[in-house]
C-alpha cells in the first residue's frame, strides 16, 4: 500500500493550515496513498506559548475537517497532532480517521518534551502539556499501525510493546529542532525499525526559520532491515512510499529475533 507523508509548512492561522493540509491531503489520495499522515502541530505553531490559545475540544473544528477529508478520500489519515484541551488539561493530540470518517483512536503525547542543551536548546512541555496514559493501535487492511508523538520515539520500550501487539507500521508525528534533529532524528527510526523489525514513518512540519521553534524537518520512512526508503528535505512537500508487507515477512524469517527473546530472562510488559 502507498503511504504518504505531509511536510507542512506552518502558519500563524488555523484556518490556513486546515486548508492547506486538507488540499494535500486530497493530492495524495489523488496520487494513490491509502494511509495519509499529517505532522506533530499542524495547526498551530509549535510551542508552549501558543498551545492554550490554538487549543480544542476533540471533536472540534481541527478534527471535524480530518474526519470530513479522510471520508471523502476513502484513506486512513494520521491527523499529526493538535493541541487539545480537556476538563482543563492541554494534551499533544493524535486523531486517526478511517475512510468512512469515523475516530479510530485519539493517542495523547505519553512522554513530555522536557529538555535542556546547553548553549544550544531548552525546552519544557510539561510547563503546559499533561501526559498521556495509553498506548494506540488501529488496524487497516494492509497492517496494523501504531502511534507515537516525536519524543516517544526515544523510548524503546513503547516500540517494542507495538510489536509484541503486532503492529508492523509505526508512525511518529514528530517537530525535532536543529540540535536533536540531526544528532538523533534518524538514528532513532532506524534503531526502532531494526530492534522491531517494522516499518517507521515520522512526520515533521516543514522548517520555518522565523518560527520560535525551528523545526529540522526530514519526514523519513525506515524500512524494517533500517534502510531509509523514503526522505524530505526540508522545505513543504509531499513524500510517498509503498509499504512493502511481504518484505516485512521476508526480514522477519532471515533474521527470526522475535521468536528467538529470551523471555525466561527478561521481559517487556504493557501496565495499562
Amino acid at each position: 500500500f502507498r503511504l504518504a507523508l505531509i511536510q507542512l509548512h506552518v502558519s500563524a492561522v488555523k484556518s490556513e493550515n486546515l486548508q492547506r493540509a486538507c488540499g494535500l491531503v486530497r493530492e495524495a489520495s489523488a496520487k494513490g496513498a491509502k494511509v495519509v499522515a499529517l505532522p506533530e502541530c499542524f495547526n498551530s505553531p509549535y510551542g508552549t506559548q501558543y498551545f492554550k490559545d490554538y487549543a480544542e475540544k476533540i471533536p472540534g473544528e481541527s478534527t471535524q475537517k480530518l474526519s470530513e477529508v479522510a471520508k471523502e478520500c476513502s484513506i486512513y489519515l494520521i491527523g499529526g497532532s493538535i493541541p487539545e484541551e480537556d476538563d482543563g488539561k492541554l494534551y499533544n493530540t493524535c486523531t486517526v480517521f478511517g475512510p468512512d470518517g469515523a475516530m479510530l483512536v485519539k493517542h495523547r503525547k505519553v512522554h513530555l518534551f522536557d529538555i535542556n542543551v546547553p548553549g544550544k536548546i531548552q525546552f519544557k512541555e510539561s510547563e503546559t502539556l499533561s501526559p498521556g496514559n495509553s498506548f494506540s493501535m488501529f488496524d487497516t487492511p494492509y497492517c496494523k499501525v501504531g502511534l507515537g508523538i516525536c519524543y516517544d520515539i526515544r523510548f524503546a520500550e513503547m516500540a517494542q510493546i507495538y510489536g509484541q501487539q503486532g503492529c508492523q507500521l509505526l508512525i511518529y508525528p514528530g517537530a525535532f529542532n536543529l540540535t536533536t534533529g540531526p544528532a538523533h532524528w534518524e538514528l532513532l527510526q532506524r534503531g526502532r525499525a531494526v530492534d522491531n523489525q517494522v516499518f517507521v514513518a515520522t512526520v515533521s512540519p516543514a522548517r520555518d526559520e522565523k518560527a520560535s521553534y525551528i523545526a529540522w524537518g526530514h519526514s523519513t520512512v525506515v524500512n524494517p532491515w533500517g534502510e531509509v526508503i523514503a526522505k524530505a528535505g526540508a522545505e513543504e512537500t509531499v513524500i510517498y512510499t509503498d509499504i512493502d508487507m511481504e518484505k516485512l515477512a521476508e526480514i522477519r524469517q532471515q533474521i527470526p529475533i522475535l521468536s528467538q527473546k529470551r523471555h525466561d530472562l527478561y521481559a517487556i510488559q504493557m501496565k495499562k
